[in-house]
């Protein structure tokens, strides 16, 4: 038996990740492209973090940030009336953290490669810098975004560790597709859970499949410079 509450609440968790760091990825993305302070690797590492960390101890120090005890936790339990742990909200928060490389370091990527005489060229004939972002590095940026948000879905569907500390098992609240595969296996029923990670599984391999499509057009479309 296909879990089919938990896969569309991961679905819903994975779009609201999508958007709140496209939100406030595409800033940062920007900053780290285009700023000239020599200590903005320091900044770097901190995005670059939830890839070298362990789930678990990333999902530990959200939880214990999110706490009642907390700065955070006790101005949200004043303004809502509940925690934040084993919600959904405290379960998007933890996720928009754990996602964060997946959505900058492609943006990144894709800023980087943009020719700097375009852009100082729009910045002398008068152009504004948001209209030069707009304008410019957004439009020759289109791939890395696809890619960055392709790759936050995909991984947003997959986590484990991180939803485990801080959303728990809670049944149409925080058990997501990867909760529900892990409850199958330990209930033995290797077949339900089979049929889920069959579709994780081939979710993943079209995402992949979109992300290389989309670089492999932009790059065949681009004119050769000899």
């Amino acid at each position: 038996m296909i879990e089919w509450n938990a896969i569309f609440l991961t679905l819903k968790l994975a779009f609201v990740v999508c958007v709140v760091l496209l939100v406030i990825g595409i800033p940062i993305a920007t900053w780290l492209t285009f700023s000239r302070w020599r200590w903005k690797f320091l900044i770097e590492s901190v995005v670059a973090l939830p890839l070298v960390l362990p789930p678990t101890v990333l999902g530990f120090y959200v939880l214990v940030a999110l706490g009642s005890n907390s700065p955070i936790g006790r101005w949200y339990r004043e303004l809502s009336g509940h925690g934040l742990p084993f919600t959904f909200e405290g379960l998007a928060i933890a996720s928009v953290i754990y996602s964060l490389p997946f959505t900058v370091q492609p943006i990144v990527a894709a800023f980087s490669q943009i020719d700097r005489n375009l852009i100082n060229a729009s910045m002398i004939l008068g152009a504004s810098r948001p209209r030069t972002f707009f304008r410019i590095i957004l439009p020759l940026s289109v791939s890395g975004v696809l890619t960055a948000i392709v790759l936050t879905f995909a991984h947003t569907l997959g986590e484990f560790g991180v939803v485990l500390m801080v959303g728990g098992n809670i049944p149409g609240v925080t058990e997501t597709v990867s909760i529900a595969i892990y409850d199958k296996v330990q209930a033995l029923d290797y077949v339900s859970a089979n049929r889920m990670a069959l579709l994780l599984m081939g979710f993943s391999f079209v995402s992949l499949s979109i992300i290389y499509a989309i670089n492999r057009r932009v790059w065949a479309v681009m004119p050769s410079h000899r």
